[in-house]
């Protein structure tokens, strides 16, 4: 380490269709601008290019995030975890909501770095997730006591097989704003700035806030390729003004100026269609961060699977109906099966746990080095 740069032990992981920078707290600063300043430095943010070449992040959303991992401090959970989302162009850190990509990759990250004891052949995990205050489980293989990486799970969107990763969102309803339907409405017209005419949205948060409505209210099919969403420029202006109405409709942002500065993430916004496949129940593009995903985002999927159960949702309208309680939605990369339990109950519906199968791999461990002259003199001060 030379002194113009600071080097900060972490490990670089795969979860699902995403990656993250992972610390431990014990290793970071107490001040959160100290962390936050540390966090972008180390992904390349902001890059005005787009790419994030002078970090780890990899110029899309997907790829540039950040895992912090603790001790507990929830009475039915093994290990605290933090989720924080880096934009590209802008230095802030965003911690309303949660990965699920993300937290397949917490399990396995516990067990390797001996956070959480684990023999025999498999290991459970139970990780309190601090953005949401919600408890999700892992279950995974094991390997001489380590997290098994070689498996027959296909992930789509990811190449190669994996071993699997199974995670239940326990009680994932109100995940970010407290209620499973947040304003009440199971579908509702949402009014956006002036320049764009109301649509049909349904918001739902479970495991994460995600508005809802038929591609076609936009004048999209809902088969565009994320390449062809982020060549249309009105569409992502369409879909953002959407999605900033939506954060100050549920009360995540105090206005639309907040919603475009500083609540950037959320909610995902999802794109609804009829799938292509027979064997597929709805088809969906996300878009968050103002891009298009290149796969469903785990915890826009299990918020999506949900709501196909909830009558009067926009949803449940577009999709073919389950037999049970697994939902296969088909997106850019392929098909995501979701396990969503809903039931109604004195006349509301009750999600009691979305699951699914992910994969996730360790890719680097040591340390992330961070030029000194990209955070402020006090924020490197002990």
């Amino acid at each position: 380490m030379s002194d113009d740069q600071l080097a900060i032990p972490s490990v670089y992981m795969r979860g699902g269709t995403s990656r993250a920078l992972f610390f431990k707290v014990s290793e970071l600063p107490a001040s959160q601008a100290r962390r936050d300043a540390i966090f972008c430095a180390a992904l390349g943010t902001p890059d005005p290019y787009g790419r994030q070449l002078d970090g780890m992040g990899g110029g899309i959303s997907s790829l540039s995030k950040i895992a912090i991992i603790g001790p507990s401090t929830h009475p039915d959970a093994d290990i605290d975890y933090t989720f924080a989302q880096v934009p590209i162009d802008t230095p802030i850190v965003q911690y309303k909501g949660n990965c699920g990509n993300i937290s397949s990759a917490v399990g396995p990250y516990a067990v390797d770095e001996g956070l959480v004891k684990a023999t025999g052949a498999a290991a459970t995990v139970r990780i309190h997730n601090t953005n949401t205050g919600k408890v999700i489980v892992a279950r995974f293989p094991l390997v001489n006591g380590r997290a098994a990486v070689q498996g027959n799970c296909v992930l789509p969107g990811v190449a190669g097989a994996g071993a699997p990763v199974r995670l239940s969102f326990l009680e994932p309803g109100g995940a970010v704003t407290g209620k499973l339907i947040p304003t009440g409405a199971r579908a509702e017209h949402l009014a956006l700035e002036e320049e764009w005419p109301a649509v049909e949205v349904s918001i739902i948060d479970a495991a994460n806030p995600v508005v809802m409505l038929r591609a076609n209210a936009i004048g999209l099919t809902g088969g565009e390729t994320p390449a062809e969403l982020d060549a249309d420029k009105r569409a992502l202006r369409y879909c953002e003004a959407i999605r900033r109405a939506a954060a100050v409709r549920i009360g995540i942002a105090k206005d639309l100026e907040d919603a475009r500065s500083r609540v950037r993430n959320l909610p995902q916004v999802a794109l609804l269609s009829s799938p292509s496949s027979e064997d597929c129940h709805l088809r969906v593009r996300v878009m968050s961060t103002g891009q298009p995903h290149r796969a469903t985002p785990l915890t826009g999927g299990m918020c999506v699977a949900a709501a196909i159960q909830i009558e009067g949702t926009v949803a449940h309208a577009v999709a073919k109906r389950p037999d049970g309680e697994d939902v296969a939605i088909e997106h850019p990369s392929g098909v995501l099966l979701v396990g969503a339990k809903v039931v109604e109950k004195d006349g509301s519906p009750q999600v009691s746990e979305t699951s699914v199968y992910r994969t996730a791999r360790r890719l680097m461990a040591g340390e992330v080095y961070v030029p000194a002259a990209s955070i402020k003199a006090e924020e490197r001060a002990a």
